[in-house]
């Protein structure tokens, strides 16, 4: 199961949040949500988000 640890409304910032899981050995989804006001989730799988949280706080 794949959990959400990070939104935002633009895609280079979710690319940039992808970049950087990627570099610490997460595997990572990008899932877009919304048509008219879109909002882009980063997923990591449910086993791993604490983890990925550590690596995102630290940023």
């Amino acid at each position: 199961m794949w959990t959400v640890v990070y939104m935002a409304h633009n895609k280079e910032d979710v690319q940039k949040i992808k970049k950087i899981l990627d570099a610490e050995g997460f595997l990572v989804k990008i899932k877009q949500i919304g048509k008219e006001d879109k909002v882009y989730e980063v997923l990591v799988p449910s086993g791993e988000v604490e983890e990925a949280h550590e690596v995102l706080i630290n940023i």
